[in-house]
């Protein structure tokens, strides 16, 4: 637990370890709807959460169940990079909102979002900040206290640790209720036994990730642009999407005009090589992108993204193959399309 909170610059017991990120965002996401007179908001007037339309599904859906369930959810416009309009948070704080809920690495594109300075405008509203760090912690440096979060959420297979095991940092002193009830593990704050070895395995690939994050994030930046600079130097009529500076070093996202994604996925798959048109959690949909579709992007173009996820066993040479693999199917695909038309 000590190396778990250490790393985000938490105390031991501000951290409760649960099953995922995504139980650890809907946690958070269901404090403020609770009944109970020990632990709600509502009792002082505040009904309304406030997140994005750029969220991973977990929270989304979340929201739209709090909306059914009586609490007043708005969502916040991003800018063409996935930034989210600040002006428009400031617009929608009131004395009623209870909860801002931004992701500080979008899982699609990867634009980083200013969560310090967010935090800041939530705070001066009286409302609480939480943020899904499931895409940053261990890629980018996170510090809960510098960042001046009161929930944070995070996940361990994201970091190259086991499946089934997340964490959430809970700032002391701010009003939590627990998610699951019947059990006193987690000083009462996550009933159910403790997943001991995925706990252990969370902590074992912190170690690794301190040692070697920083020098991880510059080699995996000079891959993706040297993948970016590839595909917009070969392939005509492309867009990367996100934003072109605060992103993460080991994400990607492209779209190709005039071909649909799930073809370039299938294409290359048999290439043996493996890349997504969306969420992991969105995988088995065919619906354009919501993030996408969210920065303005057309369906058409949305239809025609894909995300290439970088990691440590990725080098140069993979760079290269993708570059060159990825040329022909496009050519191919475009070929063959019906609505393509070169200039």
């Amino acid at each position: 637990r000590k190396t778990v909170a250490d790393f985000i610059g938490a105390e031991p017991d501000d951290m409760v370890f649960v099953g995922s990120g995504s139980e650890a965002n809907n946690t958070v996401l269901n404090l403020f709807p609770c009944p109970s007179v020990c632990c709600t908001r509502m009792r002082e007037g505040r009904m309304e959460i406030i997140t994005t339309a750029i969220e991973h599904p977990c929270v989304l859906e979340t929201s739209r169940c709090l909306g059914v369930r009586g609490v007043d959810v708005h969502y916040l416009e991003v800018d063409p990079a996935g930034k989210i309009r600040l002006d428009r948070l400031r617009e929608k704080l009131s004395g009623n909102t209870a909860l801002v809920s931004v992701m500080m690495a979008n899982n699609e594109i990867g634009t980083i979002q200013d969560i310090r300075e967010i935090a800041r405008i939530v705070h001066g509203a009286g409302a609480y900040f939480h943020t899904d760090a499931v895409q940053a912690v261990g890629k980018i440096p996170v510090n809960v206290h510098e960042l001046d979060v009161d929930f944070l959420s995070f996940s361990a297979h994201k970091i190259y640790g086991p499946k089934g095991v997340g964490a959430l940092y809970v700032r002391r002193g701010v009003h939590f209720c627990p998610l699951i009830y019947g059990g006193h593990q987690e000083k009462g704050r996550r009933a159910g036994t403790e997943n001991t070895l995925g706990i252990i395995g969370l902590a074992r690939a912190i170690e690794f990730r301190r040692e070697e994050m920083g020098a991880e994030a510059v080699r995996l930046a000079s891959l993706r642009k040297r993948l970016m600079e590839g595909i917009t130097s070969r392939i005509p009529d492309t867009h990367i999407n996100g934003h072109p500076e605060d992103v993460l070093p080991g994400t990607l996202n492209v779209s190709f005009a005039g071909v649909e994604g799930e073809s370039i996925l299938l294409y290359l798959d048999l290439e043996g090589i493996a890349v997504s048109t969306g969420s992991a959690c969105s995988s088995g949909s065919l619906d354009p992108s919501h993030v996408l579709l969210a920065t303005g992007a057309s369906p058409e173009l949305a239809h025609g993204s894909i995300r290439f996820s970088l990691g440590r066993d990725n080098t140069g040479a993979d760079v290269d193959e993708v570059l060159d693999r990825l040329t022909g199917i496009i050519r191919r695909l475009r070929a063959m399309s019906t609505v393509y038309e070169t200039a």
